[in-house]
C-alpha cells in the first residue's frame, strides 16, 4: 500500500460537506457531491449498492483519495435513497440507472471511471453501455448483475406478484429488506448474463470476496467471460465478505482505480 493510500486510513472520516441537488424532469431532487478534476485527470463516479448511499466507508475513502490525487469525484444518492428526494419503494433499477446518467451528464465533463458496489456494479455496467464514449474504465466490488434472476425463489416472486413487494429482515441493520415487484421486473428486463456478450470494451477490474454470502464469487468469472473488453482483471479476496470494507479491502479498491487512472 503506498503512502497516499495509507493516509486515507490515518486521517479522520472525510467531511463531505453539504450536498448539491439536481432536479429531474418530474421535479424530484437528486442529492450529489461533485469535485472537478485537476488538469486532465478523470472523474471517478461511485455507484452505491442496494439501500446504500454516498456516506458509506467506500465513498468517504474515495473522497479522501481523490482529493489527494487530483482526480474528479462524483458521489450520488439514487432517488429515494440517502439525501435524495423520493420514496425508496418507488425506485427501480432502470430509474436508478437514469438517475446516475442524469447526474453524470449534468455535472461532469471528460473521461470517467465508474466504480460500483454490489447492485452498483450492475448499474456500472449499464452506465458504461449507455456512455461508451466517456467511460474509460470500470471497477466493481462484489458486482451483482442479474441478481433478480437468482436471488429470489418462486415463493418470493409469488409474494411480490400478490402484495407488490417482498419483505425480509435486514442483514446489516434493523430496517427490513424490501424488494418491490416493480424493481424486480425492471431488473429482469435489464439482465446482462443471458448468454450474449456484454459490449463493454474499456478496461475492467472485478473485486470479489470468497466469503461473500450474498453474491457468489463465481459470478465475477461469468462477468469476465461475457465482457467484450480485452483487459479484464479479477481479484479474489479469500477471506473477504460481501461488503469488502476493511482497510485492506479498500486499499485494494483504491489500487485498482489508480491502475486504471494511470492506464
Amino acid at each position: 500500500m503506498n503512502t497516499l493510500m495509507n493516509n486515507v486510513f490515518d486521517t479522520p472520516s472525510s467531511d463531505l460537506g453539504p450536498p448539491h441537488f439536481h432536479a429531474r424532469a418530474d421535479g424530484l431532487r437528486l442529492a450529489h457531491r461533485h469535485w472537478a478534476p485537476t488538469a486532465r485527470r478523470p472523474t471517478i463516479v461511485f455507484l452505491p449498492g442496494y439501500r446504500s448511499d454516498m456516506r458509506g466507508q467506500k465513498a468517504t475513502a474515495l473522497h479522501q483519495w481523490a482529493m489527494a490525487c487530483g482526480n474528479g469525484l462524483l458521489l450520488l444518492d439514487y432517488s429515494g435513497c440517502g439525501e435524495s428526494d423520493g420514496a425508496f419503494v418507488d425506485g427501480t433499477l432502470d430509474q436508478w440507472r437514469d438517475d446516475a446518467l442524469a447526474l453524470i451528464d449534468a455535472v461532469t465533463h471528460g473521461p470517467l471511471i465508474i466504480v460500483g458496489s454490489s447492485m452498483g456494479g450492475w448499474l456500472a455496467l449499464l452506465v458504461a453501455l449507455a456512455r461508451p464514449d466517456r467511460v474509460t474504465g470500470l471497477v466493481t466490488v462484489a458486482a451483482a448483475p442479474d441478481f433478480t434472476a437468482w436471488s429470489y425463489g418462486d415463493d418470493a416472486i409469488a409474494i411480490m406478484r400478490r402484495d407488490g413487494q417482498h419483505v425480509v429482515p435486514g442483514v446489516y441493520g434493523d430496517e427490513p429488506h424490501v424488494t418491490t415487484l416493480a424493481f424486480w421486473e425492471s431488473g429482469q428486463a435489464l439482465r446482462l448474463l443471458d448468454g450474449g456478450a456484454i459490449p463493454v470494451r474499456c478496461p475492467v477490474h472485478l473485486l470479489h470476496g470468497q466469503q461473500d454470502d450474498s453474491v457468489p464469487w463465481e459470478l465475477a468469472l461469468d462477468i469476465a467471460a461475457a465482457l467484450d473488453a480485452d483487459r479484464v482483471t479479477i481479484t479474489l479476496i479469500k477471506d473477504g465478505d460481501h461488503r469488502l470494507s476493511r482497510p485492506s479491502d479498500i486499499a485494494l479498491l483504491l489500487h485498482a482505480i489508480d491502475c486504471l487512472v494511470e492506464h
